[in-house]
């Protein structure tokens, strides 16, 4: 596509995947391509990352499907890491993926020396700021680089602009009150690192200010009725912004949240993937929906803001709720797992379903949303209950069609 006589190729659109059930998910949703985390040697441990045999799966799979796997590697690794990643290496060497992500430069001459035919993206955590970095990467043979977080627009475009290598850059999930994720926070006081994948999210704590001779006596900083959050950075969210994100001409487009639910990843990819496509179809008579904003408010997420696209925000990149509270106005209840007919569709439940209750049916798609009410839940014996518990799997009649991987949630 020419724009002003510059030429702008669509960005992949990349989403997490934190298992096998996501990753299908998030495909379905409209997701260009995955990225996953490698067992043991990602920035994720509380989502330990799929295994060899499950990353062998999804690859045929995806790749079936014409889309793309990116395995994360991108701990800041100790000696012993290096060590165990050598076998792990030899192993992924043998699948197919389409590229790994590494931030360390250990990992990186070791991904060179046992993986040579792997592409590698080099990580946000590498805090890429400048051309000149870039350049050096390119010279190591780093197909693309995930620019750091820190970056304008004017600068991602600059650099994009005048190198021959990928970038990429995160659009939307949870920001890091630190620079690129290098934080020490956790460590110090929780006794986790954060960058072998451990964070214990102190920055979403609530503090106060003491002063040395005065112990029992404390101040606040910014404060409202539930406390002080000075650290808690608010949520990416550039829905409002695609033009802009198209003309800095980048590869691809990443979203946040390996940690998050299905509803979740699914819910912002399909947001994404429409404005996307339809600023490409029709560039010149884009116009920015509102409905699009409102759908990413119906996710568990903090404040949204732009990060520093538009520069250093000062204290507005800075959530005003509590640090280890989300705004969370709807419930994920469930996915549709099986049509059976074309108005009963077998339901997987998430959360408690009760009868007789307004619910909104989330699609692939947002033309493809309805509301309705439950009217006749049955369990797997075909008998009739008021009530659907986390685990069950429950028929529901439906009022409009629905495919698989349609979604259940409802207004808190």
């Amino acid at each position: 596509m020419q724009i002003n006589n510059f030429s702008y190729k669509k960005p992949e659109l990349i989403a997490p995947a934190g298992d096998l059930e996501k990753l299908r998910t998030v495909i379905e949703y409209g997701a260009d391509a995955v990225y996953v985390g490698g067992e043991g040697f990602n920035l994720r441990m509380g989502a330990p990352g799929l295994t060899l045999p499950e990353i062998t799966e999804a690859t045929t799979w995806l790749h079936g499907q014409r889309k793309k796997i990116y395995i994360a590697l991108n701990i800041f690794a100790r000696n012993y890491h290096v060590s165990g990643i050598r076998p792990y290496l030899k192993k992924l060497a043998e699948i197919p993926v389409d590229a790994v992500i590494v931030s360390d430069p250990g990992i990186f001459l070791l991904v060179r020396e046992i993986a040579p035919h792997i592409p590698i993206h080099l990580s946000t955590q590498a805090n890429t700021t400048n051309l000149k970095s870039v350049e050096f990467w390119h010279q190591q043979g780093v197909k693309r680089v995930i620019l750091a977080r820190e970056l304008t627009l004017g600068e991602i475009k600059e650099i994009t602009g005048n190198s021959c290598t990928e970038t990429e850059v995160f659009v939307h999930g949870a920001m890091c009150m630190s620079y690129s994720g290098r934080c020490l926070l956790s460590s110090f006081m929780a006794n986790r690192h954060a960058n072998l994948g451990d964070c214990s999210h102190s920055c979403r704590w609530q503090y106060v200010l003491k002063e040395e001779k005065r112990p029992n006596e404390t101040y606040p900083i910014v404060e409202d009725e539930s406390g002080t959050f000075i650290l808690s950075s608010k949520d990416l969210c550039m829905i409002q912004h695609i033009p802009e994100l198209v003309h800095a001409g980048v590869a691809a487009w990443k979203i946040e949240g390996r940690m998050k639910s299905q509803y979740y990843v699914a819910a912002v990819t399909r947001v994404y993937r429409e404005a996307l496509d339809r600023y490409f179809a029709d560039p010149h008579g884009y116009v920015y929906d509102p409905k699009w904003l409102s759908e990413l408010e119906k996710v568990s997420h903090r404040e949204y803001g732009t990060g520093f696209f538009f520069g250093n925000q000062g204290y507005k990149s800075q959530t005003t709720h509590p640090g280890n509270s989300y705004i969370k106005e709807y419930d994920y209840l469930g996915m549709i797992n099986n049509v059976l007919s074309d108005d009963v569709a077998e339901v997987l439940v998430k959360n408690r379903i009760l009868g007789n209750t307004s619910i909104e049916v989330m699609g692939r798609r947002l033309s493809e949303d309805f509301t309705q009410v439950l009217l006749d839940i049955k369990n797997e014996y075909h008998e009739s209950i008021e009530t659907a518990h986390v685990g069950q799997k429950v028929l529901i009649k439906m009022s409009r069609p629905v495919h698989k991987y349609f979604m259940l949630r409802k207004c808190g």
